[in-house]
């Protein structure tokens, strides 16, 4: 089988709908413009370094 002709159910597409609108309007709806949205400091130390998956049990 080809790639392409896989079935699309259980594949992730490559771009989600909002990878594609930031392309085309960016941001925040104006072409062009950076994107404003930084992480703050608190929240920094707040995201964990590592992901622990958790108990499948």
């Amino acid at each position: 089988m080809k790639q392409t002709e896989r079935p699309i159910k259980g594949i992730e597409p490559e771009k989600s709908e909002d990878d594609i609108q930031r392309e085309q309007l960016g941001p925040r709806g104006v072409p062009g413009a950076p994107d404003p949205a930084k992480m703050t400091p608190q929240r920094d130390k707040k995201t964990p370094a590592t992901v622990d998956p958790g108990h499948t049990a």
